[in-house]
């Protein structure tokens, strides 16, 4: 078994390396297991994929392994990672499975998981592991297998919770042939508006370009469309449609904290004293704005099902993150939906004419960079975080929620992750000025080399 898919909030490997058949099933028994309810005979399990081309074997497998080990499986169909949250609610199943690599490469893939209407995550997560590993119980009686589309009934969910002030909005939507292309389309029709599609057809190969928006040279074409067609706004999606990108009628690239701030002053303006949770990397004056608009800021670890769990507790109305998740308990589930998303924040541009940065125009924007990417081996990762941890200490306030992020008193800082879905360390950095920013990102970027050599001197 190879150890390293089972991660912190999902399971996700090279397909055709990492996921076997032989595993699958077992975690397909695992789940039927783990997901029945106490007093219940047979668990009732949603199913669906994404488009990639290891998916139907996945489904074949995993089902397989559900159905052996005596769930009933509702098979939904293809389609992005929210259409299997929707599901779970809208049938009330005791559990949902998304067969999904997110928005990594093609050849990858995996599975994001719902115990009931939670999250599937941490100690879930090894748990299953462990039974993969171990178990050798008696199957017990067989489960069933349904075909159940609710692709209209999700179309209808999004129709009745949203209300454009004006159809005649110019957008541009670029789906990466990625699972949200087709209802996005239609959701974004049935709205009243005339979207211009591009990359809007399934391919699980993403034959025109990464489907990733945190990533600007996925978005070239998306802003050179916005700005030929003269579009108040670009909208992207990743892979499994979870999460949104934008792009400003000048092109701008508007990164996720800053639409966060801009959805949580909708939401503020009618519920002062709500919870708003961001995440490491979102910037000071994200949290210093909710604050204004008279919400109460949370600062909370990366990660989607790490979100949900923290909205729960915290019974927050809206949450986000710098990668395009953003996460809607005012007025929906409260899962993260990027098609859902862009229907909210294409609700707030049509009730005027200015665009999404004209909007965010008194929000302060010091120089900051994207999510800064840096390759590191699943094995040293951790360890490489924590060397990063001791050598800031002390040299500014040093917040561990998640990594280490590092604040100055004139508003600077920089921070430093693992991340929980692929070897790669997360770094990103703002400053009120560029030389500043210069010298921030010197410091923490010695700390991270001086880290990382010294936990590979370490593992030699």
């Amino acid at each position: 078994m190879a150890a390293h898919v089972f991660r912190e909030y999902d399971i996700r490997g090279v397909a055709d390396r990492d996921l076997g058949d032989d595993l699958v099933r077992k975690i397909g028994r695992g789940l039927a297991k783990m997901l029945k309810p106490q007093g219940k005979a047979h668990p009732r399990v949603v199913v669906c994929r994404d488009c990639r081309r290891s998916g139907p074997r996945l489904f074949e497998a995993l089902v397989h392994g559900l159905t052996e080990a005596g769930a009933d499986v509702v098979d939904i169909g293809v389609g992005p990672t929210p259409l299997m949250y929707f599901g779970v609610h809208h049938l009330d199943a005791d559990g949902g499975v998304m067969i999904t690599g997110s928005h990594n490469p093609g050849d990858e893939n995996g599975f994001k998981i719902m115990k009931g209407k939670a999250s599937f995550f941490g100690a879930d997560i090894q748990k299953l592991a462990e039974y993969v590993k171990t178990s050798s119980e008696p199957l017990g009686p067989k489960g069933s297998l349904e075909t159940c589309p609710i692709d209209e009934a999700y179309l209808d969910e999004l129709r009745n919770r949203i209300r454009l002030a004006k159809g005649n909005l110019p957008v541009v939507i670029d789906a990466g042939n990625g699972a949200a292309g087709p209802l996005g389309v239609r959701a974004l029709r049935d709205a009243g508006l005339a979207p211009v599609a591009l990359y809007c057809d399934m391919n699980g190969s993403f034959p025109n370009h990464h489907p990733d928006p945190t990533v600007p040279k996925n978005l070239e074409v998306l802003i050179a469309t916005v700005k030929e067609k003269r579009a108040r706004v670009g909208i992207a999606w990743d892979g499994d449609g979870d999460r949104l990108g934008v792009v400003d009628a000048s092109g701008e690239i508007v990164w996720g904290d800053r639409l966060l701030a801009l959805f949580a002053r909708e939401i503020l303006s009618e519920k002062k004293g709500a919870a708003v949770i961001g995440e490491v990397k979102c910037s000071q004056s994200t949290y210093d704005d909710v604050a204004k608009h008279g919400g109460r800021p949370i600062m909370w670890k990366t990660g989607h099902s790490l979100i949900k769990t923290k909205m729960k507790e915290e019974s927050a109305v809206l949450a986000g993150e710098m990668s395009g998740h953003f996460f809607f308990a005012d007025r929906y589930y409260g899962y993260d939906d990027g098609i859902y998303a862009a229907l909210r924040l294409l609700e707030i541009l049509s009730r005027g004419d200015k665009t999404v940065v004209e909007l965010l125009a008194d929000l302060p924007q010091g120089v900051s960079t994207p999510e800064i990417r840096v390759d590191c081996p699943d094995a040293l990762k951790f360890d490489v975080v924590a060397g990063v941890k001791e050598r800031l200490r002390g040299k500014g306030e040093l917040t561990e929620i998640d990594g280490a992020r590092i604040s100055y008193e004139d508003g600077a800082w920089g921070l430093v992750r693992a991340s929980n879905t692929g070897p790669v360390i997360v770094v990103r950095f703002e400053a009120p000025t560029e030389a500043r920013l210069a010298e921030v990102r010197g410091e923490v970027e010695a700390a991270l080399e001086a880290a990382r050599q010294e936990a590979e001197r370490q593992r030699a």
